[in-house]
């Protein structure tokens, strides 16, 4: 592998994917679909001046690491516990309708398939990816709007995080049932040992950073140190329990996510994966995403995927709302807010691809809904807002 070359590499996908960044963001969009197109232009589908080899690979996988492990330093277990029984059960729906959705239309377009098979597997893991939830532009919305402090903003925001968690746990469980020598008993087994140990040890761990961060606050050898743990629980996650990398950074995260300098840790990792992990990351996307083998049945494929993954976020979470005592047009506003997919849809859509689950066509079906999803939601949002309030007026 010739170094020069990676160094031209990584030069012309930085340039790139913040150029296009940029240009997203002052388009209203999320920065992350920008670096996307980056990557897919600068890629053998387009232009073809980068290639994807094994060091960028490696890269993007450590970039992806660094992307959940901030997700768990920002989870906000507070919140999280004092959301109660109403944020937990419509996540749980939040995930359960659109992974029956997305492996429902798989099997109706490509056949259904018996379980244990590769299509079979490849349906669910569809399913999967539509699990994800990104509300970082509802928040903008509701935010913009003064609605993000009201209970429904903390309802959809609570539900997001949990619905994240239970979409990681999801993301393991079919990962392991992927392997034809593993048996179900085994997989669950292997999974409530690993979350076992992490509350056992997480809990230490806490203690010993919350002694160092009182001792010497604000210094880098914290964020050092929790860059330690979170590769250390990458590695042990996947290797000693057969469960994804992601899940170990995202627990790591959630282990110092109380401590006093979570903030300060979370800032120091968005360096590293803002400046060079975070865009090789994204762009590999774009470099993986192939064009080439787009066809017609893989068009209605991506328009029957942006529906199914929008209109099952409504149905699962509206529903279960209205259940949970939310009345009105509100049980509408959390569906909606629930339905906009980002980063984890690609990070669980990459973990499919790199396990053999998927193939890499789906990735444009995946940045469709991002980019649809991010346009309409804040859109409808601010519709049913305002429709809301000319009601209000009129009955004054």
């Amino acid at each position: 592998m010739d170094v020069l070359s990676i160094f031209k590499d990584i030069a012309i996908i930085v340039i790139f994917a913040k150029a296009f960044g940029l240009l997203a963001r002052k388009l209203k969009a999320p920065q992350v679909v920008g670096e996307i197109i980056a990557g897919l232009l600068i890629g053998p589908s387009v232009l073809g001046i980068v290639k994807l080899n094994d060091f960028l690979s490696i890269c993007a996988e450590i970039g992806v690491v660094l992307l959940m492990f901030s997700a768990g330093l920002g989870t906000d277990l507070k919140a999280l516990m004092k959301t109660g029984p109403k944020a937990l059960a419509i996540a749980c729906m939040g995930v359960a309708v659109p992974l029956a959705g997305g492996t429902l239309l798989y099997m109706a377009i490509y056949g259904f398939a018996p379980w244990g098979s590769e299509k079979f597997f490849t349906a669910v893991f569809i399913g999967v990816i539509m699990t994800a939830t990104s509300v970082s532009i509802t928040v903008e919305t509701l935010k913009e709007m003064g609605k993000l402090k009201t209970e429904l903003g903390t309802t959809i925001l609570s539900a997001a995080i949990i619905d994240d968690v239970i979409g990681i746990l999801v993301l393991t469980f079919v990962i392991g049932f992927k392997n034809p020598d593993t048996q179900p008993g085994w997989v669950l087994l292997s999974t409530l040992a690993f979350f076992a140990l992490a509350i056992i040890v997480g809990f230490i761990i806490y203690k010993v950073f919350k002694i160092i961060d009182r001792r010497y606050p604000h210094t880098r050898r914290i964020p050092i140190l929790a860059l330690a743990l979170c590769f250390s629980f990458a590695f042990i996650a996947e290797r000693w329990f057969g469960i994804a990398d992601i899940t170990g950074a995202y627990v790591a995260g959630i282990v110092l996510s109380r401590l006093h300098d979570s903030t300060y840790i979370e800032e120091k990792m968005d360096i590293n994966s803002y400046m060079i992990f975070g865009p090789i990351f994204f762009a590999s996307i774009g470099l993986k995403t192939s064009i080439q083998g787009f066809s017609l049945d893989l068009l209605w494929f991506s328009i029957g995927f942006v529906l199914v993954a929008l209109v099952s976020k409504i149905i699962g979470c509206g529903v279960t709302s209205r259940l949970c005592g939310f009345r009105g047009s509100d049980p509408l506003k959390i569906g909606v807010g629930m339905m906009t997919r980002g980063e984890v849809a690609l990070i669980v859509a990459q973990k499919g691809l790199s396990s053999g689950m998927i193939s890499s066509v789906y990735f444009t079906s995946v940045i469709l809904l991002i980019i649809v999803s991010s346009i309409i939601t804040p859109i409808i949002l601010k519709l049913i807002f305002a429709r809301d309030e000319k009601r209000g007026v009129a009955k004054t």
